[in-house]
């Protein structure tokens, strides 16, 4: 019992106040938690993702930094090539300038000889016809005088007034040494013409110095076609062509038959010289006995003019003089290999 008097509805409100104080602590709670554990869960997920933060940025500065260097690696092997391109379209526009500037020389010298051609063709054509006409009975023997010459006695000297036009194929072999140069170039020029008169057409041309050079190396181991212009540039190109040489027809010979020998064709050498520096002059007839053999008639099919310019035996005659072992040399190849040696008396034109 209580100690005081308490009445019902009394001890009913103070039961409903305590129940309903006991609902209201238990929702708060729950409530409370949920809340916290949703606010914990923000919380975690922000600190991780800070924390991740970095290795992605780390990752990729790296990535970029890898394509940053692939696309230097790439773009240096780029300018490498482009350096290598420009430098071989340097190359090509230099050779297509070079070869451009040799197409005009060469249309220049077509539209001149052209221009010749076509101012001398009305008054020597009837000339060229008798020339031409006269050069193939030079060069062609008939069987009437083949028969007769058979029983004519054979000259034992070899020294003939003229010169021999059997050849279709004429070489020079020019001294350019100083001497020369000097002293008889105006006559070497005037005696290369006449002996160019004397073939009026032939089928090759070659021009040689003493040492064995070319004049027109594009024609080196080739035959320079026959025509008036071309004779013309070979007379106008010795003026001024000036090879070095060593005073001796020896290594212009030897090169001018070791190149152009055929036993098929009627080949004519002209040596224009004034001296032979060498001294063993039997050596140099053996070795030109060697390379210019005979057909099965006995003939060489090379022919071996000379012509002997005065230049120095000005000098005191002896066995060391030059131009007297020139003259010995000379004689004696022409006259082993079919062919005349004229000694001149003077170097005046």
């Amino acid at each position: 019992m209580p100690p005081y008097p308490v009445k019902v509805d009394e001890v009913l409100i103070v039961y409903s106040m305590k129940r309903n104080r006991k609902d209201i602590q238990v929702f708060s709670l729950s409530f409370l938690d949920a809340i916290c554990c949703a606010f914990g869960a923000i919380i975690l997920l922000f600190v991780l993702s800070k924390f991740a933060e970095p290795l992605i940025i780390e990752e990729m500065s790296e990535e970029l930094q890898g394509m940053i260097e692939k696309l230097e690696k790439e773009i240096f092997e780029i300018r490498g090539e482009t350096h290598v391109l420009n430098r071989e379209i340097e190359g090509k526009k230099e050779q297509l300038f070079a070869e451009k500037e040799g197409i005009a020389r060469l249309q220049g010298d077509i539209s001149r000889i052209e221009g010749e051609f076509s101012a001398s063709k009305q008054n020597a054509g009837v000339q060229n016809i008798l020339e031409g006409k006269l050069a193939m009975a030079k060069q062609k023997l008939t069987e009437e005088m083949e028969r007769l010459l058979k029983n004519k006695p054979r000259q034992t000297d070899g020294s003939v007034g003229g010169i021999p036009v059997d050849s279709e194929y004429i070489i020079f072999i020019i001294d350019t040494s100083g001497s020369m140069q000097r002293n008889a170039w105006n006559l070497v020029q005037k005696k290369i013409q006449e002996t160019l008169d004397v073939y009026p057409k032939v089928k090759g041309i070659q021009v040689m110095n003493d040492m064995g050079d070319y004049m027109f190396p594009q024609y080196s181991g080739k035959w320079i076609p026959d025509t008036p212009g071309r004779r013309k540039v070979i007379i106008d190109t010795l003026s001024a062509w000036r090879p070095f040489s060593n005073s001796s027809p020896v290594e212009g010979i030897t090169a001018a038959i070791n190149a152009y020998y055929d036993p098929d064709k009627n080949i004519s050498l002209y040596v224009f010289g004034d001296e032979f520096s060498g001294r063993d002059t039997q050596s140099v007839i053996t070795t030109v006995d060697r390379i210019n053999k005979a057909g099965k008639e006995g003939k060489r099919r090379v022919r071996i003019h000379a012509v002997g310019f005065p230049v120095m035996l000005s000098q005191r005659l002896s066995d060391d003089n030059t131009g007297v072992r020139f003259a010995n040399l000379m004689r004696i190849l022409c006259q082993k290999n079919g062919g005349t040696f004229v000694g001149l008396n003077s170097t005046r034109p």
